[in-house]
């Protein structure tokens, strides 16, 4: 019985993990989706921000020759139901009246057209009015802002003196964008962004064909540019009272909460916590996307995103022993952000998408990560029963807070099962966790066995080529020398031995 069970438990647990699908996005989600080769993004609909831009003008100017279009057409009714009404003054002022308000109807629907589409929140005008009135922040951030602001004016003003004449013109470039930013601040986050990307791209071209700045140089010169912007248009620009960023802010944070009890086996996450340097990654990876809110730049809040990254990366390797793979970082990373909700995640997304240089997103390291971010929040937000191989009810109760994963396991069983039942069962999982220990240390020992006779090999086969390289060459023995006293024959030539003579006295 004892055997018939373990090998239906065995079966059981093998179909589960072969049925288990683990979060996996093609590299080719996360590109432009109009294939020019850099990273997309959900913000900009699926397109990279170049792209987006482009498509973003062509809207516009459609929009604008659909409304002269109209406006003409508008102009000549009106002239044609002049014409037609010249019986009385009443009528023509009615007819008049009559065409400017359905002028003035259709223009105002058209105009709104693109903005609905490419504004991600709506605004009305009493909201607008609701919220002229900003709350004025306390005295001491004041004075921190304050400070910040400063120290990095002077570190922005010494490094523009190693660029001489060109410092001043990006100097005077950056207070001109400054001025004007100041002189716009009732449009809407989406115009001041248009701005910002603007100024961005102007000033690199500028760099790079009038003053003639090398491109290693151009890249240092549009973080500090950036880095000095943004930490002064930082209170104005991040989380706007006009936006519904605050509201998506509260709305995710509220789902990850419902969501405290997935499990990294739920996610399939290759991360062994109960090893202490893969528990110290997590901890360090939670703390620098937490740590994303603190900073002002868009470009410090992107260092923390990839700081975050790698420490998942290096969480990966130690737990599997070899280099971390893009399907397995995605489902870790979903967990770090369940693990960890950082504050005003969604505001920090839209930020940086909004006033980050826009190379940084589109290519590289940082840009590739910050893509996973966002398909992480995405997949949060439309997280479901089937997304984690459960059943709708028992989804259902996890959310509710009815039972929990952990909780479950251990009053699943009914009051009435024997003792000895249960204590099967628990020798079971122990036996299952002590083959896969057993299975792991045998892998292992064939590793090292075959790193053993790859070694000995490899010294039998340096030995024999040095022996090959320098033979050794046995020369014949030396004959001995003959004694002067013997007997030879072949020393015939020598004189004879002396023989002592007697002489009588």
């Amino acid at each position: 019985f004892l055997s018939l069970t373990l090998f239906s438990l065995n079966r059981k647990k093998m179909n589960l993990k072969s049925e288990r699908r683990g979060i996996h996005v093609d590299q080719s989600e996360l590109l432009c989706k109009k294939g020019c080769g850099y990273y997309g993004n959900p913000a900009w609909q699926g397109f990279c921000s170049k792209c987006w831009r482009e498509e973003y003008h062509k809207a516009r100017q459609k929009q604008i020759q659909e409304d002269w279009e109209l406006a003409e057409r508008l102009q000549r009714e009106e002239e044609e139901a002049y014409a037609s009404s010249q019986s009385t003054q009443g009528a023509q002022s009615l007819t008049f009246s009559k065409f400017e308000e359905k002028k003035t109807n259709e223009k105002t629907r058209k105009v709104t057209t693109v903005k609905k589409f490419f504004t991600a929140s709506s605004r009305t005008g009493a909201k607008k009015a609701e919220i002229q009135e900003a709350k004025a922040p306390s005295p001491s951030i004041n004075r921190q802002a304050s400070i910040e602001t400063d120290r990095v004016s002077k570190e922005f003003v010494e490094f523009l003196k190693t660029y001489h004449k060109p410092g001043q013109d990006i100097y005077k470039q950056c207070k001109l964008f400054l001025d004007t930013m100041n002189h716009k601040r009732d449009l809407s986050i989406e115009e001041q962004s248009e701005c910002a990307q603007d100024f961005y791209q102007n000033v690199a071209e500028k760099l790079q064909t009038r003053w003639k700045v090398p491109p290693e140089k151009v890249e240092k010169a549009m973080d500090q540019i950036e880095k000095y912007i943004m930490t002064r248009q930082y209170k104005y620009v991040f989380c706007p009272e006009t936006t519904d960023d605050e509201k998506k802010d509260l709305a995710v944070q509220k789902r990850i909460r419902a969501l405290h009890w997935v499990t990294p086996q739920m996610l399939c996450v290759p991360v062994n916590e109960e090893i202490p340097e893969v528990s110290d990654m997590v901890v360090k990876a939670i703390t620098d996307i937490i740590e994303m809110d603190s900073k002002r730049v868009p470009r410090d809040k992107l260092a923390c995103i990839t700081k975050c990254s790698k420490h998942i990366f290096n969480a990966i390797k130690i737990t599997k022993n070899e280099p971390a793979s893009a399907d397995d970082f995605l489902p870790t990373l979903i967990y770090i952000v369940l693990k960890g909700n950082p504050p005003r995640l969604q505001s920090n997304i839209q930020y940086i998408t909004r006033f980050c240089n826009p190379s940084r997103l589109m290519t590289g390291e940082d840009g590739y990560y910050f893509t996973n971010l966002c398909c992480a929040v995405a997949f949060i937000e439309k997280l479901d029963a089937q997304s984690l191989n459960l059943s709708q009810e028992d989804f259902d109760r996890f959310m509710t807070g009815q039972t929990s994963p952990k909780k479950q396991e251990s009053d699943s069983w009914s009051p009435d099962v024997c003792l000895g039942v249960k204590q099967m069962y628990k020798n079971l999982d122990l036996l299952s966790q002590l083959n896969e220990r057993q299975e792991r240390i045998v892998n292992e020992a064939k590793k090292l066995e075959k790193d053993l006779i790859d070694w000995t090999d490899g010294v039998a086969k340096e030995v024999q080529d040095i022996v090959e390289k320098y033979p050794l060459e046995i020369k014949p023995k030396n004959q001995a020398l003959a004694a002067i006293d013997s007997e030879n024959v072949e020393n015939d030539k020598l004189p004879p031995p002396l023989q002592p003579q007697v002489y009588a006295g």
